[in-house]
């Protein structure tokens, strides 16, 4: 899908969890919302004028039947306060797609998904598409509580979830590194979450010479490579820019 600047009505807008919240909106014309690859994010024009850049916000979900298109959205600054503020009807300018995604050709006969907070949101996607094509994947989320588990019924549809919990509330008790689903062969990982639980799930792969792909959440502001806000340090390619060059990667090819 080529890059486009629309606008997009809330339809509904749903407390998914603690502070974080699932907006559904539907373009104002018509477009080829299938194109978009799990991974790709877009970047949201802030309601609030006084907040100047747009916000970049990862593609939660896609129904192109139906013509929706989900983001998942924790309100922590005066950005996503603004978005998350909107009432059903309101409209919002979006740029979409930008980013490179999750190559599904990688995933193999089992991949293993593994989400925290607001970093469940692309893997909601993927797990839909991948069981589109009969892969059925091992999904696993984690979360301080089982209040912080987000949209587990709907990733139940699409793949074996599998979810820790730090107080124990849900699933296994612990940081999802410590899951037993670990002791199961998966053919590729993929993550997404805060920095240091896509760090830790990547030194596990590493020992387990399991491939690793990792959606980055660095800072960003333009989504198009021209600020260089968002810059990460690599291996063999030196500083890239996660908003052109990611936002996902081999975990092997970053310097954590």
């Amino acid at each position: 899908m080529k890059k486009s600047s629309i606008d997009f009505f809330v339809s509904e807008i749903i407390e998914v969890g603690v502070n974080t919240y699932q907006l559904r909106l539907f373009p104002s014309l018509e477009i080829p919302l299938n194109e978009i690859i799990p991974g790709q994010f877009v970047e949201v024009l802030v309601p609030d004028k006084s907040v100047f850049l747009r916000r970049p916000i990862s593609v939660c979900d896609i129904d192109p039947d139906n013509g929706w298109l989900d983001l998942l959205i924790a309100p922590v600054g005066p950005g996503t306060r603004s978005i998350c503020g909107v009432s059903v009807g309101d409209c919002l300018n979006i740029i979409l797609p930008l980013g490179n995604g999750f190559d599904q050709e990688c995933a193999g006969v089992r991949p293993l998904l593994v989400g925290g907070g607001v970093g469940t949101a692309p893997m909601l996607y993927f797990a839909r598409k991948l069981s589109e094509n009969r892969i059925q994947a091992d999904i696993l989320l984690g979360g301080r509580t089982q209040n912080h588990i987000l949209l587990k019924k709907r990733f139940e549809a699409f793949g074996h979830l599998c979810i820790t919990t730090d107080d124990g509330s849900l699933g296994e008790k612990g940081l999802v590194t410590a899951h037993s689903v670990w002791d199961d062969e998966h053919s590729a990982c993929f993550v997404c979450g805060p920095t240091p639980m896509m760090k830790a799930v990547s030194a596990i792969c590493e020992e387990k010479k399991l491939p690793c792909y990792v959606s980055l959440e660095n800072k960003m502001a333009c989504g198009i490579g021209a600020c260089l806000c968002c810059v990460q340090d690599t291996k063999e390619h030196g500083n890239v820019c996660v908003c052109t060059d990611g936002p996902v990667f081999l975990s092997s090819e970053i310097k954590w």
